[in-house]
């Protein structure tokens, strides 16, 4: 149990850096500029290392959470069930305050939120909770067919010179906005100015809202069946070892190339596809890669992706407050002026700090700040059911972040 406890908290710790290496480029580009880059004066090396960060990071750690979260549930779901304790009550009340999280995260910090798409589909989860092992595979699968269906096409949905303007004016505007501009004028430029409301046909937002759950789903569902299955769990038997390795090498190589079809067939509509997919196909690789590596480990570093992973909804957040008061007007405005090589030194140095940071923390504390405040909302407790839950750690491993 512990080693499978240290193993989940350390793949989830490991994957918060590939998500601030992914989310520094929106950090320092904005959410439309990060695909952009033409407006920003940068280097050939800097165009390189962007390409390099969308292949092997962009797309491919957030699903990694999205797989952790629904293991996590379900390890949740088994210890509120040996308690007695309403599952659904419970859970419900957990994915409620992270929609809360979420709405404040994305309104008055930043645009690259992801917990109201994880507390959103956290309602659509509870419909899968007492579903079979296979019934889970068929709709993982099913709705893994759906995103690549989805993803058909070039990637450029700015068909007219109208959109491309409409784009190159908002970036424009962004650039100015966040270098210089207050809480307030950041704020209000975030809220009101987005160019997908002008380029987009009526409706399609609202299409795109109701079937985001659906888009991140089958992750959610594969880390369902992990927990269901009892993967890490089997990780010290050689051969469950020896298969992971086998399907380690499949799931990256397809991934890699996957992600790599828009840069080598620029023109075929099957790029979207093979991009769509292939973030989900690479993160599953490495699962199965950071699984393998991170077992039977205990140097210090993967005590330290231990720490950070146990206080991972904290560690998301001050990410986020960080990154903000060094990109934006009302910090050091350094936004879009550092570079791609610059922001992935930075990445480092600030995961390094948290890292360093977590081990002390947790020294002196069980449980993180926002983590504490999820426990006791989740029972409407102060001890957030550390008593009647203290045998089951998996519950503390299982943030969701």
């Amino acid at each position: 149990m512990n080693n499978r406890i240290a193993v989940v908290d350390a793949l989830r710790g490991l994957s918060l850096f590939g998500i601030l290496a992914a989310n520094m480029l929106i950090f320092q580009y904005g959410i439309y500029g990060k695909d952009e880059m033409e407006q920003y004066s940068v280097s050939n090396l800097d165009q390189i290392i962007h390409i390099v960060l969308k292949v092997l990071v962009e797309s491919s750690f957030m699903p990694i959470f999205a797989f952790l979260f629904g293991y996590g549930i379900i390890k949740m779901k088994e210890s509120l069930e040996n308690k007695g304790l309403p599952v659904k009550r419970y859970l419900a009340r957990r994915f409620l305050l992270l929609l809360i999280f979420g709405f404040a995260h994305s309104i008055l910090l930043w645009e690259g939120d992801i917990l109201t798409a994880y507390g959103m589909t956290g309602f659509f989860l509870l419909l899968f909770f007492n579903r079979k092992i296979k019934t889970l595979y068929i709709w993982g699968v099913i709705t893994t067919i759906l995103i690549g269906a989805l993803s058909y096409g070039t990637g450029d949905f700015m068909v007219t010179s109208e959109d491309k303007s409409i784009m190159t004016n908002y970036v424009t505007t962004t650039i100015d906005v966040y270098r210089n501009g207050s809480f307030l004028e950041i704020l209000t430029h975030r809220m009101n100015e987005d160019p997908m409301l002008e380029i987009m046909p009526k409706g399609a937002l609202l299409f795109i809202l109701v079937i985001a759950p659906i888009m991140i789903l089958p992750m959610f569902l594969f880390g369902m069946i992990s927990a269901k299955q009892q993967w890490f769990n089997k990780l010290r038997e050689s051969t469950f070892q020896l298969r992971w390795k086998k399907l380690t090498i499949i799931f990256v190589a397809s991934g890699i190339f996957l992600k790599l079809m828009p840069y080598i067939f620029p023109d075929l509509g099957l790029s979207g596809t093979g991009y769509g997919l292939g973030g989900s196909v690479l993160a599953i690789g490495y699962i199965l890669l950071f699984s393998l590596l991170l077992n039977h480990k205990e140097n210090i570093l993967v005590k330290g992706f231990t720490a950070v992973g146990r206080l991972s909804l904290s560690n998301y957040l001050f990410q986020t407050m960080i990154c903000i008061l060094i990109f934006y007007g009302f910090g050091l405005g350094l936004f879009g002026k550092l570079g791609v090589l610059a922001g992935v030194g930075l990445t480092i140095l600030i995961y390094s700090i948290q890292l360093i940071g977590s081990l002390l923390y947790l020294k002196v504390f069980k449980t993180g700040p926002f983590e504490k405040v999820l426990r006791m909302w989740t029972y409407l407790k102060w001890n957030g059911g550390r008593d009647s839950l203290s045998k089951s750690r998996s519950m503390d491993g299982e943030k969701v972040g």
